[in-house]
């Protein structure tokens, strides 16, 4: 089980999705945004504009909303399941998850207790994705320490992997107290004539074959966090992932990823539009970890051949289509938020990707 190179483009043979059992999703982080007069809104504002903006998935027909998890002023959600349960309340269909749950920096019995809360408040519609994150200031938040990063994300994957299941949970670890036939509340709801549920869980991992291989162990589908450079380059992983999962006896395997984009019109404005907000929120994390400023060179080649998914309807269908087929993936989750790009534009973005990319991805697939 070992990753090629980046670079490796070989024929990748893998099994195929029906194009209506595609899950086309989307994620927030909450980006701090302005206003249509270009001056910031508040955190409070912005958050109220996620609960619109999911309102209006659901309309549309996207399959699932991701909200992420920080600890920063650029943005505005820190509690997920909070906004989640308003957006469960207010929506019918659309699947409800996070982008993710840092787990690392959370308590397994706690954040099932909120999120099978969610579940009740959707009928059944709640989901989680965990992992570490892309930030770490949740660590000194919460009092914990960075040179225990990775016991605290492999004892408490451990544990999720038990507390998922719903039932009495019986662990012994090193970073928390011991649980012993412990049951945890509520459980989940189970339909009538079907079979205890699992709450459904999905590992993001940024590239790492270890990472990859402990997702499997766990037998948890893999997400992966394609943030930089194009999905090819990320089939490795996938083929990793899925000779793991023979390896550990598990008789399936599910491959989802993510990257940021933004649909407009055409893609003329599509690029006009996203470039100055995208450079923005580029740069402040950049400054935080030592990178250059991005100059619109870099934004064109990362449109042009890398992750990012901006352009018409029918262009942004194509990249999702080539990703898809390269991973054998049967989810996408376009990370529709990306720096301070107003309401406004998020919204018409949202409604060209449930009206028209997700129609368009699943006649692709199909032929």
């Amino acid at each position: 089980m070992s990753a090629q190179g980046e670079s490796d483009q070989t024929t990748t043979n893998f099994p195929s999705t029906a194009p209506e059992d595609l899950i086309l999703g989307i994620d927030t982080f909450g980006d701090l945004a302005v206003g249509s007069d270009g001056k910031p809104i508040t955190h409070a504002q912005t958050i109220r504009n996620v609960l619109e903006q999911a309102q209006l998935a659901d309309r549309v027909g996207i399959d699932v909303i991701g909200i992420g998890e920080h600890h920063r002023d650029d943005y505005a959600v820190s509690s997920p399941e909070t906004v989640l349960a308003a957006i469960a309340a207010t929506t019918e269909r659309i699947k409800l998850g996070t982008a993710v749950t840092v787990l690392s920096s959370d308590d397994p019995v706690r954040v099932f207790e909120r999120f099978s809360t969610v579940d009740a408040l959707s009928n059944g519609r709640a989901e989680i994705i965990v992992g570490r994150g892309s930030f770490t200031e949740s660590f000194p938040l919460f009092g914990l320490s960075l040179a225990d990063y990775e016991v605290l994300f492999e004892e408490k994957l451990d544990l999720w992997s038990h507390v998922a299941k719903d039932e009495p949970v019986t662990w012994r670890g090193t970073t928390r107290a011991a649980l012993t036939d412990q049951p945890i509340y509520p459980p989940l709801e189970t339909p009538e004539g079907e079979g205890k549920r699992t709450f459904p869980t999905w590992v993001a991992v940024g590239g790492s074959p270890q990472s990859v291989v402990r997702t499997a162990k766990y037998d948890f589908p893999l997400m992966l966090a394609i943030i930089g450079g194009s999905a090819e380059r990320f089939a490795p992983f996938a083929r990793v992932y899925r000779e793991a999962q023979a390896h550990y006896g598990h008789t399936e395997a599910h491959v989802g990823y993510h990257s940021p984009g933004h649909v407009a019109d055409t893609d003329e404005e599509a690029r006009e539009q996203l470039y100055p907000y995208f450079k923005i929120g580029r740069d402040r994390v950049g400054r935080d970890r030592g990178w250059p400023a991005m100059g619109r060179g870099e934004y064109e080649q990362e449109a042009n051949h890398g992750a990012l998914l901006v352009g018409s309807p029918e262009t942004v269908a194509r990249k999702i289509v080539t990703g898809m087929k390269a991973l054998g993936a049967e989810r996408f989750d376009l990370k529709y938020s990306n720096g301070p790009m107003p309401h406004e534009l998020l919204m018409h973005s949202l409604e060209l990707y449930g009206t028209k990319v997700i129609p368009l991805v699943r006649e692709m697939m199909a032929e």
